[in-house]
Formats: structure tokens, sequence, C-alpha cells
């Protein structure tokens, strides 16, 4: 990794058969978009809008508990969304949350080509290469991307729900995972909530269901993982849960 590398591997020798993604782990807008700037003020480059805060601090305590790799990107969503399909329309946000994003105003075709070409895929080409190596070392990765999401859009109601999981055509984990949230006494689980897991071409769609391997998408509510010891806190809570379930998946079938 360089300091402009649009991706992060983190424990690529971890003995984990659990891979780790972070699709929305920071804010950084490369020197070459723009020059470094969207046009946002630092208080909405601060905001859900931008990154999945406290994400990328989860993703890194998991690794470490779990002896797990893990792939981070290294740039904000809003200059690409690496969690999008290529022909996907919400590829490059004009407007966020009620935000507009002047530098994505009138992007052209061949900016958004620039952009897929320097940031979004080799983000992928990262994902597959450790998938790759996990393969050709005899393990079968389980793919967990951990992203947060924000207590409440603009002018909507509050989300009641603490953590999320979102799935779709697999339910090796997801399933089983959300069975053992919700013996947690104070955690409100959301199935497929504040979000829908069945985006066709989103990470998980390409790393999982199109490879056949086992994943799952968790959503934490970022005001739960606002500081270190938060993030802490809550891989601690995950790992287990994690381990317990990955561990179990040699006994059911691809789906």
């Amino acid at each position: 990794m360089t300091e402009s590398s649009p991706f992060e591997i983190v424990n690529s020798a971890g003995s984990s058969g659990i891979l780790l993604l972070c699709d929305h782990a920071t804010n950084i807008v490369p020197e070459a978009v723009n020059g470094g700037d969207l046009g946002l003020p630092p208080a909405d480059m601060g905001r859900h809008i931008a990154y999945d805060l406290g994400a990328r601090g989860v993703t890194l305590e998991l690794a470490r508990l779990l002896d797990a790799p893990a792939v981070l990107s290294r740039f904000s969503r809003l200059v690409i969304d690496p969690n999008r399909g290529e022909d996907d329309p919400t590829l490059v946000m004009r407007l966020y949350d009620g935000t507009i994003i002047p530098a994505n105003r009138h992007i052209t075709e061949a900016e958004k080509a620039r952009r897929l070409a320097a940031y979004h895929r080799p983000y992928h080409h990262a994902v597959t290469a450790e998938i790759d190596r996990m393969l050709a070392e005899g393990r079968t990765p389980a793919l967990v991307a951990i992203h947060s999401f924000t207590p409440r859009l603009v002018g909507r109601v509050p989300r009641p729900w603490h953590v999320g999981i979102l799935w779709h055509h697999d339910g090796r984990i997801a399933l089983p995972l959300m069975e053992r949230l919700r013996q947690e006494p104070d955690l409100c689980i959301g199935d497929n909530e504040p979000y829908t897991g069945q985006l066709e071409g989103d990470s998980m769609s390409r790393h999982g269901t199109g490879r056949g391997l086992a994943h799952v998408l968790i959503e934490l509510r970022h005001d739960l993982i606002e500081t270190e010891a938060d993030q802490r806190l809550w891989a601690a809570r995950l790992a287990p849960m994690l381990s317990e379930v990955v561990g179990t998946l040699e006994d059911k079938p691809a789906q």
C-alpha cells in the first residue's frame, strides 16, 4: 500500500477463514479528484454521506480478534462507491441525504470512467486477489463486510435498529447470525434493514454470490461505534458470534 493507494490490506497472513471487507472505510478525496476537494465543507465530509463512521475501527479490531485478513477502501464513497456495480446509477452520487455534491453535480462520463479505473476497480481487484490467495492456501473464505448507518436520515423518522443484517440469495451466515443476535436482550436487529441486501452488482453480489462464497453484510448504527472504545466493544461482541457461525459452514451446502 502507498499513500495514494485506493485500498488497504491488513493482516494478510491471518489464519482465519474469514475475509473482512470495509467498502466505506474513509472519507479521503484523492488529490486527482478535483484537487482533493469535492466542494463540501468539512462538516459534510465528516457525515455518513462521505463514509461509514466507525466501520474502519470495527473492521481493524475484528481482524485482530479473529486473526482475519481485511481489505479496506481508501477513498470516499462520494468519489465513487465501491459497494455499487459499475452500471449502477448511484455509483457517483450527485445528491445524498439532502446534500448536493458540487464536484459530482456535472460529472462527465470520462471522469466517471477515470474514477472507475483509478479507485473502484483496483479495490475490487485487491478483494479478488485476497480471495484467490486464500483459496490457493486451501481455505474457502467466508466474506464479512462491515458497514455503518446513520441513526436518522434528513426528514425521516429515527431508525430503531442497532444492527442490520443484509443478505440476498445466500443465508448461510446471515440467518444464524440474526438468530444469535436476537438472543441479546438489548438489541433490535434488522433483517435487510435499514437497507436491502438484494442489490445486484454490489460487493457481496460480486465477490460472494458471483463466486459461490458464503457472505454477509453487517450494518452497525454509527452512534453506537463513534469512539475507539465503542468500536472495540462491538468487535468483541461480534467476533465470537462470527466464529461460531462460520465454524458451522462446512455442514451447509452452497446456495
